[in-house]
């Protein structure tokens, strides 16, 4: 079985495991602990970041490769258009959508959780002591504003993002108006990366991720909460009902190695 080493919280897992669901094939998720993972991923991939793709003695890092591989790999239900015009359109949107609605997306999430106590809290891992969660909801989301400014994430760097956002948003649904997918008729690559990096604008609802309830339909503030933006979400909430398959209990986190190593969510 295919194994797919990866954060639930990725929105880039996400791309991978819609393409997986798409092309109808089964794998196990082994979910890599944030800030700390196994030197076996390193030794594997040659990289610290996830998704990772393992498949018998095949292992593919980053989800374009992995999107790649898998059309190749498995050619049925195939995701890149054979037609060059498409294909070259698909591709540009794919890449468009890893390098800035997944990065505006990320920061646009940052500074909802500055603002939303609830929202902090139902972030972090379902395992975590109610007394952390309680630290966490109680830090001010002014001093958080502050700390993100250190890191290059202050307001203004937010509200860029969210602005952003939102106009690519408002292309994507007037691009979607008439047409079911972004590119022919049928699925592709460009339509899977949009859906799965947008997962941070809104968590889709249903039972798709094992994330907290009480995060689904939740998101980037100013975005999630408003309506204006219903024809895009309703779009992708009719790609997950088609193609996404409910969440399985299959995935597990390997055991610690002797040595673990910091592991950079991508």
């Amino acid at each position: 079985m295919l194994e797919l080493y990866q954060f639930e919280m990725s929105h880039y897992a996400e791309k991978v495991r819609l393409i997986l669901d798409y092309k109808g094939l089964p794998y196990r998720k082994v979910e890599v602990t944030p800030g700390i993972g196994q030197i076996e991923l390193f030794q594997m991939s040659g990289q610290r970041k996830v998704p990772v793709l393992k498949d018998g003695s095949e292992i593919i890092a980053d989800s374009t490769a992995i999107a790649e591989y898998l059309d190749r790999k498995y050619p049925e239900n195939p995701i890149i258009p054979s037609d060059p015009k498409q294909k070259g359109l698909c591709l540009l949107i794919e890449q468009w959508a890893d390098e800035s609605l997944g990065l505006n997306a990320r920061k646009g999430l940052i500074g909802s959780l500055s603002q939303n106590q609830s929202f902090r809290t139902a972030v972090l891992p379902t395992s975590t002591p109610d007394i952390l969660k309680n630290l966490v909801g109680a830090i001010p989301g002014d001093f958080l504003g502050i700390l993100g400014v250190g890191v290059g994430m202050g307001p203004d760097t937010v509200k860029e993002a969210t602005d952003a956002l939102k106009r690519s948003l408002t292309a994507l649904s007037f691009m979607l108006t008439e047409q079911p997918y972004l590119v022919g008729d049928s699925p592709t690559l460009a339509d899977f990366a949009v859906a799965g990096l947008s997962m941070y604008v809104k968590f889709p609802t249903g039972a798709y991720l094992d994330i907290p309830e009480s995060l689904k339909g939740k998101g980037v503030a100013g975005i999630a909460d408003v309506s204006i933006f219903d024809p895009f979400f309703n779009w992708r909430d009719k790609l997950y009902a088609d193609f996404r398959k409910a969440s399985t209990t299959s995935s597990y986190t390997p055991p610690s190695g002797s040595a673990p190593t910091s592991i950079n969510i991508d």
